[in-house]
């Protein structure tokens, strides 16, 4: 193997990086083979959003793998491949191409061609989302592999991806934010990481020496709960009890509080949650380029008593898609973009045919809980008084304890139609940079 200085490579980087931590420095070169754990069959790296894990550990990976091997294949996966390409693989191949490095991304094939001084290996990108994702590594025959965000993927998929590794030689690198302390991938593998000889660090924000304080405080002051505990103080602990901890009287308004301006200068998007035997909820939902306002609320429960007295307690798609026009108002249907549960395949469809723009909601539970959550906590999310459909679902959604004692995590579902159109709105229209700006 041959040696090289990781330190000089790193300071021609064109990105501004301060002095690595140690860990960090640990992080890129443990698989020396000078260094004390360079015989372990891999790693993991957890702890804190923004923490300096990904950048350092992503870089340490091909640098090994381009000094280790020649003509061999690897395996790098994210939850999805765009998620991957967008958060690892476009700084990565910044910094390789910085240090002498020759790429080929043949996006049709998800795959990354890497060259230098007569040495060439191929990356392929796997999106590792559910249990299907198993049967696209299948086959292929791996030196090492580089999994981001580990704990967003199922353990059939992971099981499947360090099982390719049949190469002498090969290693495996995992790297994560935590989730519960009944999670598989703590279990199974940071539990067990000793019997299967993987060094782990675990990271803090205080491990990436680039954050500054100020920067570390606004992360800080992003989350609470859970979330708080999870994405900043880096721990694997439980969701339990109620789930929209800091959603409290701060987040209402009512009509002498609403901006003056908002129907004027808002962008307004009506989220959906659909049910026929279940409640079928319409969010009306303004944002002021600063703040979420929901700033009405529509539902029909089949089961009430308003329902049965109608005589017809099961509304149609097209009476769900009249009941729109009627709470969209005239001439809206031009100027307001609908996203609506995207089980409801009829629905979208009766509204497309009338001429409404629909866009189908990604249902992601967890990413959508973490935003909302964020949003209430930074009190950048307010809900109407009128809207107390929701108000009451808000205050009664809980984490589900029976899935919590077999490592999963959902929320009870029961009284959850509103909160379910919010996590639409969130994961669906609002960009990343408006979910974590201060």
């Amino acid at each position: 193997m041959r040696k090289i200085s990781l330190m000089r490579r790193i300071a021609a980087a064109p990105f501004k990086f301060r002095t690595f931590s140690k860990k960090q420095r640990m992080l890129l070169n443990w698989w020396h083979k000078d260094k004390k754990y360079h015989d372990m069959d891999g790693i993991i790296a957890d702890g804190a959003i923004r923490s300096g894990k990904t950048v350092a550990m992503v870089l340490s990976f091909v640098v090994w793998a381009m000094v280790t091997f020649s003509g061999e294949n690897f395996i790098m996966a994210g939850k999805t491949v765009g998620s991957f390409r967008r958060n690892v693989l476009a700084p990565l191949k910044s910094m390789m191409i910085s240090r002498g490095y020759d790429l080929e991304d043949l996006r049709s094939e998800n795959l990354l061609t890497i060259t230098r001084n007569g040495v060439t290996n191929y990356f392929y990108i796997f999106g590792g989302k559910d249990e299907a994702s198993q049967d696209l590594v299948q086959g292929i025959t791996a030196a090492g592999c580089y999994l981001d965000e580990v704990a967003l993927m199922p353990e059939t998929f992971v099981d499947q991806a360090t099982g390719r590794l049949s190469v002498e030689g090969s290693k495996m690198w995992f790297n994560c934010n935590p989730r519960g302390p009944l999670h598989w991938f703590k279990l199974h593998w940071i539990d067990q990481r000793g019997r299967k000889r993987l060094l782990y660090l675990h990271f803090t924000m205080e491990d990436n020496l680039s954050l500054s304080a100020k920067v570390k405080d606004r992360y800080k002051r992003m989350y609470g709960g859970v979330f708080y505990l999870r994405y900043i103080k880096g721990l694997w602990a439980v969701a339990e009890g109620l789930i929209y901890t800091s959603f409290s009287d701060v987040n209402l308004y009512d009509d002498d509080s609403r901006p003056a301006a908002l129907y004027s200068t808002s962008v307004r998007t009506i989220a959906v949650d659909y049910g026929t035997t279940n409640p079928c909820v319409f969010l009306d939902i303004r944002d002021d380029g600063r703040d979420i306002w929901v700033d009405n609320e529509w539902r029909w429960d089949s089961r009430s008593e308003e329902a049965m007295r109608s005589g017809a307690p099961n509304m149609t798609d097209a009476q769900y898609a009249d009941a729109m026009e009627a709470f969209m108002g005239p001439a809206a249907a031009d100027q307001c973009m609908i996203v609506v549960d995207p089980s409801a395949k009829s629905f979208i469809t009766e509204l497309r045919q009338r001429g409404f723009y629909v866009k189908e909601g990604d249902n992601d539970v967890l990413d959508g809980i973490r935003d909302v959550s964020s949003l209430f906590y930074r009190q950048r999310l307010h809900i109407h008084r009128r809207c107390t459909g929701l108000i009451a679902e808000l205050k009664s959604y809980v984490w589900d304890d029976k899935a919590a004692e077999k490592g999963d995590e959902k929320p009870v579902k029961m009284q959850d139609h509103g909160p379910d159109a919010l996590r639409y709105y969130s994961n669906t229209v609002l960009p990343d940079w408006r979910k974590t700006a201060a």
